[in-house]
């Protein structure tokens, strides 16, 4: 299967797999604080930022594409200020993949995150904190070693949601064979080329192997985690 790829075919996989790869590292440390915010902290707006989270699951992918390309566009409100000060542009560029793939895993990788730290009890935090350590201290010695199952399996989670992204990407950065065709977007094309049915099933066949390998990574992971934890 992998030798009949053709060297376009596998440049939309090794894009996927970077730009797959770049949201889920960029968008972890977000993720494990609003995963924090809205399982410990009450606070104005809680209810809005736990809204503004998940609304990504709920719009059509081609919306969320388009927002990000009037907000990040070269003359969106804030991509226009990024070219002119610091010359980034992420419309139609792979890095603007990545953020569209980052923007549509984040409600998985924070709900994954958020379930992990409810597990948690909080009268360890609480104990830890009344021996006088930091806050900072309390979640990196106490809550991190707890929920890093949680966080290793929402990573890999965003991870394969990132790899499965069309919608919002194709939206914002088009479909540019070897700068933007990410998988799904080389499937997609193929679909639309007379006698391309082998090539498009060739790549879907890949697209599985991936998404089963990210999901028993992240059981196997998360289970060796938690018995590293509790000591057995």
């Amino acid at each position: 299967m992998f030798e009949a790829l053709s060297s376009e075919e596998w440049r939309a996989v090794t894009l996927s797999l970077r730009v797959s790869a770049v949201a889920t590292i960029l968008s972890l440390p977000l993720g494990i604080f609003v995963a924090y915010a809205l399982a410990r902290w009450q606070f104005r707006g809680r209810q809005l930022l736990n809204g503004l989270v998940h609304l990504p699951l709920i719009l059509p992918p081609v919306v969320t594409g388009y927002l990000l390309l009037i907000t990040f566009g070269r003359k969106g409100y804030v991509g226009q200020w990024l070219d002119q000060w610091f010359g980034i542009v992420l419309a139609f560029r792979w890095t603007g993949a990545a953020l569209a793939a980052a923007v549509m895993a984040f409600p998985l990788m924070v709900r994954a995150i958020w379930l992990a730290i409810e597990a948690v009890d909080p009268k360890l935090e609480e104990a830890a904190s009344t021996l006088g350590a930091p806050r900072l201290w309390v979640f990196a010695t106490v809550t991190l070693p707890l929920i890093l199952p949680g966080i290793i399996a929402g990573g890999i989670l965003a991870f394969a949601k990132a790899m499965g992204e069309f919608g919002a990407t194709i939206t914002f950065v088009s479909n540019i064979p070897g700068q933007t065709q990410t998988l799904p977007s080389a499937i997609y094309a193929w679909l639309q080329v007379p006698g391309g049915d082998n090539q498009a099933f060739r790549l879907v066949l890949v697209a599985i192997v991936i998404a089963m390998a990210a999901l028993l990574l992240s059981e196997w992971v998360s289970r060796a985690v938690a018995r590293r934890i509790s000591g057995q």
